[in-house]
């Protein structure tokens, strides 16, 4: 029957089963937890298949039952580890055409309100965006569209105000939007009492080629995460400097 089959649905066959096949893969692979959980579950399916030859009278319904309702346990149980991975697998496809970077008077408007908000021990988020596009968070938060300044950047941040909480997202010149949610990182390196702020910024860096500025609350503290690496920089020409090779 095999060689019946014309080869152009042969070749569109196979070509489907690689794509499938691929995406798996990648989906599996950018996340750790993801990957780890994967295998367990893929344990206890060779189990229950193994319990179901050998025909055990206790194990093979139990492992049975269990199998049956791993996909919907794992759905419930990471839900936020499936989002992330597959906004990762999208990540290439999501890129601007052409590259707008913002000039040294945003940059400098950039470096000024970090200054200012950290002598001030008032937290703060703000991503660079690069090449891959920050529209899927920018279209659930209040939209701008405005001049970056330092002035505009410390009320957007300043406490009890409506903007305050969440990201502020920057493209080329404008700040693009305030109030943007990003995915947590899961990373397991962090301290258990790092906070959502942070956990936000080097979420974004590890799926997108941003680059996030972050100010602590509790210290004062200025951040960077880029690249899903999250650098401290309390100095202001250190700072200038990460953004400049950055925004280059």
């Amino acid at each position: 029957m095999l060689f019946n089959i014309p080869i152009w649905k042969i070749v569109i066959d196979a070509y489907i089963v690689w794509v499938l096949v691929f995406f798996l893969v990648k989906f599996l692979v950018s996340n750790k937890r993801m990957l780890s959980i994967a295998i367990s579950f893929l344990f206890i399916y060779v189990m229950a298949y193994v319990a179901n030859l050998l025909d055990l009278l206790i194990s093979t319904p139990i492992l049975s039952y269990l199998a049956e309702w791993l996909p919907i346990l794992m759905i419930v149980i990471m839900a936020p580890d499936i989002r992330r991975s597959l906004e990762v697998v999208w990540k290439a496809d999501s890129r601007h055409e052409t590259l707008v970077m913002g000039s040294e008077k945003t940059k400098q408007a950039i470096v000024d309100a970090a200054v200012y908000l950290s002598g001030q021990n008032i937290g703060a988020l703000m991503t660079i965006e690069k090449h891959n596009t920050l529209d899927q968070y920018a279209e659930r938060a209040i939209m701008m569209n405005s001049f970056v300044s330092k002035e505009v950047l410390i009320n957007i941040f300043t406490p009890n105000t409506p903007l305050h909480d969440g990201a502020v997202i920057i493209r080329g010149d404008s700040i693009l939007c305030a109030g943007a949610y990003f995915v947590l990182s899961d990373n397991q390196n962090f301290e258990k009492t790092t906070g959502s702020r942070h956990r936000a910024g080097l979420g974004i860096s590890e799926i997108t080629d941003s680059l996030t500025v972050i100010v602590s609350e509790e210290t004062g503290n200025i951040s960077i995460a880029v690249e899903g690496i999250m650098l401290k920089i309390n100095d202001r020409d250190k700072l200038m400097e990460y953004i400049n090779m950055f925004m280059k």
